[in-house]
């Protein structure tokens, strides 16, 4: 009767807490700037609007800025009505208005700004060459060119062509940016294209540089040219006071105004499921993104778990040793700060100290820094399962490994590590299987995992449900996959013990 009763409160309990929860305020209408006060505002994180943004935060009124990491999450939570605007570029506006009827752009302009390439505080020579560069260019009509040929009537009437005879004889210009900002930079047929990747492609081609361009996430840029793993930044950024303090600017190549973005009341989004599945996946063969993300994910995860199964059968063997023979103490000692540090501290810091810290000064592909980042934080994990595997063996089989003449190394390899490894592989499976997982955190370094896939799509489609349901599902087959081939392996190893 008791338990009843409990059930019965709990049940009351989430009706009152989900009813409270929809008993929410109306969302405000949002009709000019000046209703921007007090609303519910959604930016991208780092982005100018996020700054200009800030102004309302805890203001009287009660306004709220919520902070996306893609401008897709932004508008996706407009449409959803959990908040009540977006702050964003013009043109890119243009393009989620374009492809979202149910969404509108406020005629009334937010505020004005200019666009400029960041790079490195005291790099000056290369300050001084991509300013002369511009000007060159402006004076050629290039720029005016290669804005014309993505904004306004003459768009694609101009692409930019890089001159007969230019030579790259001074290397490489490395250029960080986040391509999910239509029409300055986007992905097409598998490749970052847009303004800002013309513009710096001929200022490239003006120095004699060839322009390598590193896709990754916007609040990641600064950090990346102030590291040294990209030379320049490009991608629709505004020179700020706050911006100043860590990083430099070149001369404006263009500017743009902030707009406001909000319901337009009346409207849907004017697609059926199945054309929505083909602007997602098969209009400009965007599939490619999942196919090439799921190679890049599957090539970490398995080099990953390969090379931290090796480093935690090492830890595992010198604890284990240590706890005993009572030696490798120095070794037991480095082992145990290993696993307190690694333990400790999340999986994609981990990932960010890699990349911008331990290779900052190395140019090292970054499937294989994802794979090291990776291996080190199974490696702990994998170590104290395999500890605890080889503890639980029964003492008694080192002395009989001992009492046949067979030293500790021996013993351990090829009587203990196999009864251990069968007890602890379960545990094993479960491991790779959240190293899977993690891997999803690859693109705060611009890789293309399987997840970044999916934010392409969505940052070109602004759709959120079937790019994340595709990606969820992908890793909920490979799971699945994988514990059926280990339930099958423990169905072995049970019969052989028979």
């Amino acid at each position: 009767m008791k338990k009843k009763r409990r059930v019965l409160i709990f049940m009351m309990f989430c009706i009152l807490a989900f009813t409270g929860c929809g008993a929410t305020l109306k969302a405000k209408e949002v009709k000019s700037v000046d209703d921007v006060e007090g609303s519910k505002i959604g930016v991208q994180l780092g982005t100018t609007g996020d700054i200009y943004a800030s102004d309302y935060e805890n203001d009287d009124a009660g306004s709220v800025v919520e902070r996306y990491n893609k401008m897709a999450d932004a508008v996706q939570a407009l449409k959803q009505d959990k908040i009540d605007c977006v702050i964003i570029d013009e043109q890119p506006a243009l393009t989620v208005t374009k492809q979202n009827p149910d969404l509108k752009m406020l005629d009334e302009e937010f505020t004005n700004e200019d666009y400029a390439i960041c790079m490195a505080k005291g790099n000056e020579t290369l300050k001084t060459k991509i300013n002369e560069a511009l000007k060159e260019l402006k004076e050629d009509g290039v720029i005016d060119e290669i804005i014309s040929n993505y904004i306004g009537s003459n768009a694609g009437k101009h692409p930019y062509k890089t001159p007969a005879g230019t030579s790259y004889d001074n290397g490489t210009l490395i250029a960080a940016t986040n391509a999910t900002f239509p029409p300055y930079e986007y992905y097409e047929d598998d490749k970052v294209m847009g303004l800002d990747i013309d513009i710096i492609t001929a200022i490239g081609d003006k120095l004699g540089m060839k322009v390598e361009i590193s896709d990754m996430e916007f609040d990641a840029i600064i950090n990346s040219v102030n590291s040294g793993k990209a030379d320049v930044g490009i991608a629709g950024m505004t020179v700020t006071e706050d911006r100043l303090k860590s990083i430099d600017f070149s001369d404006s190549y263009t500017n743009s105004k902030q707009v406001i973005i909000v319901k337009a009341d009346g409207k849907g989004n004017g697609l059926d499921i199945v054309s929505k599945f083909k602007n997602n996946f098969v209009q400009d063969n965007r599939w490619k993104y999942i196919v090439k993300g799921l190679k890049n994910t599957l090539v970490i995860a398995v080099g990953s778990a390969v090379l931290g199964l090796l480093l935690g059968f090492l830890v595992a063997f010198i604890r284990t040793t240590h706890d005993k023979k009572n030696s490798l103490g120095i070794l037991n000692w480095l082992c145990k700060l290993y696993l307190t540090i690694v333990r400790g501290t999340p999986t994609m810091i981990q990932l960010l100290i890699m990349y911008y810290v331990v290779f900052k000064s190395v140019n090292v592909d970054k499937v294989l820094v994802a794979i090291i980042a990776f291996a080190i934080n199974s490696g702990a994990y994998v170590a104290e399962i395999m500890r605890s595997g080889i503890m639980a063996v029964d003492n008694g089989q080192f002395e009989a490994g001992s009492s046949l003449g067979l030293n500790y190394r021996i013993t351990m390899l090829f009587i203990i590590l196999p009864q251990a490894i069968k007890n602890i592989l379960p545990a094993l499976c479960n491991e790779f299987i959240t190293l899977l997982k993690e891997t999803s955190i690859c693109g705060y370094i611009g890789l293309n995992d399987l997840t970044r896939g999916g934010d392409i799509i969505r940052s070109n489609t602004f759709d959120a449900f079937m790019p994340l349901v595709l990606v969820a599902l992908i890793y909920l087959l490979m799971v699945q996959l994988l514990t059926l081939g280990v339930a099958k392996i423990e169905r072995r190893l049970r019969n052989n013990e028979r």
